[in-house]
């Protein structure tokens, strides 16, 4: 289990810790919050809806606020989404997500839980204890031990939740006019939103509700997107409780300079599981990003105190490849434990330097007695997803086999270009892959 080291900040309150790194993007109170973190352990939440089997790097700036959160007292509450999932969150995107089973959604549910079992420490005798009906009151087993967290899934008070009382209690709290004007639904408007979709933000305010209401809990979090949907939470559990100590607060979202989401690889999304994205292409991934976003991955995605950040990142020439080093470094450590970010590092090395690692992602072939193409090979490794883009690749420049250029879109790989070892072939600037037979 990971530990944040005690010099990550000269700040005692978890908000001017959050602050400092640049994680903070609206509060519902800027003062109210921090005078509360400052005053109270608190219970807080963070919403994952079960989307996928695997948790992406997008997810991960939420993990990393609720280690903070941990480390400084308070108890971090991992809602899984095994209810709201089954709608579909609309924030955010432009087009309605795929409708699930719930076996599909269960069986994610268990996988997340795994990998916040990496992260975080977890009081697993503590169980949320769930009401009879909409505005019934439920509970928990015991208070959580004290510095460990707690997961939720909102399966347990939604899928079995009565409809019609549910729209009597809840449904007439909203008003149809205010709900339109949120951020979340203004870019569905066009293409089209569901009924099913437009529900979404009244289950995620049940949430806040029965959270508040059952275990004390007073705060969500969550990324941008979700202000709309964190507001109506806020304020559903103020007036049905009838008390004002209930806040809301938003992170920046994993950004690149120029405003793209970062986390997307060559072989799609940055999942945090080493069988979807292995801790080299993960490692690699950091250690190619712009000059520009280094700083700000520093900040938010590694525990190195401030200070150490500065100094990294204070020249723009070359040197800034030791601070992305130290980026790829660090943030693959923190997923995947200092023995994988040690071989990552060293067979990334060996690939800049034209050499060969055992680290480095293989790819072994059965090469016929007459040889094979090279665009047929690179098909047949997954360099290239198709001979087209094999064929633009190497007369565009960008291929070499052992550090020497290819220019020859009819080369014929043989097996005594084997006779030295393995070949290391080079797509671009980023690509590398080990070739065996």
């Amino acid at each position: 289990m990971f530990q944040i080291p005690d010099n990550v900040s000269k700040h005692t309150n978890v908000y001017d810790v959050l602050k400092e790194r640049g994680f903070i993007e609206q509060t519902t109170d800027d003062e109210g919050i921090r005078q509360l973190l400052e005053k109270e352990k608190v219970k807080f939440y963070i919403g994952f809806d079960a989307t996928a089997d695997c948790l992406h790097v997008g997810h991960f700036m939420q993990v990393i606020i609720m280690m903070y959160m941990q480390k400084y007292g308070h108890t971090p509450v991992v809602l899984i989404g095994g209810g709201t999932t089954m709608i579909g969150d609309p924030s955010g995107r432009t087009d309605a997500r795929q409708m699930m089973t719930t076996e599909q959604i269960d069986k994610n549910a268990e996988n997340f839980k795994h990998l916040f079992d990496r992260f975080l420490v977890f009081d697993d005798e503590w169980n949320h204890v769930s009401s009879k009906g909409v505005l019934a009151k439920g509970g928990q087993n015991k208070e959580p031990e004290k510095g460990k967290a707690i997961c939720v899934n909102n399966a347990d008070w939604l899928r079995d939740v009565n409809y019609l009382e549910f729209m009597r209690d809840i449904g007439s709290r909203f008003s149809v006019n205010d709900m339109l004007r949120a951020e979340c639904f203004k870019q569905r408007m066009e293409k089209g939103l569901s009924f099913l979709e437009f529900n979404y933000m009244l289950l995620q305010a049940y949430d806040f509700y029965c959270l508040a209401r059952d275990i004390n809990c007073k705060i969500e979090f969550g990324g941008n997107d979700q202000w709309s949907n964190i507001l109506a939470g806020r304020d559903l559990a103020r007036r049905l409780l009838g008390k004002d100590d209930y806040y809301g607060m938003t992170f920046a979202l994993l950004t690149k300079s120029d405003g793209t989401k970062m986390g997307k690889s060559q072989a799609g999304a940055l999942w945090l599981d080493a069988e979807k994205c292995s801790p080299y292409d993960f490692y690699q991934y950091w250690r190619n990003v712009e000059d520009a976003d280094v700083e700000k991955c520093l900040r938010m995605l590694t525990f190195l105190p401030l200070e150490e950040i500065t100094e990294l990142t204070a020249h723009k020439d070359e040197r800034i490849n030791h601070a992305k080093e130290v980026l790829a470094y660090e943030v693959t450590r923190l997923v995947h434990g200092d023995e994988e970010a040690a071989k990552a590092q060293e067979a990334a090395r060996a690939a800049f330097s034209g050499g060969a690692s055992a680290n480095m992602p293989t790819a072994k072939v059965e090469l016929p007695d007459e040889g094979m193409g090279i665009v047929a090979l690179m098909k047949l490794t997954g360099l290239v997803p198709s001979n087209g883009e094999g064929f633009r690749t190497i007369e565009q420049g960008g291929l070499s086999i052992n550090g020497e250029k290819v220019s020859d879109t009819k080369l014929v790989v043989t097996k005594e270009m084997f006779k030295d070892g393995p070949l290391i072939l080079k797509k671009g600037k980023k690509t590398f892959l080990k070739v065996e037979i």
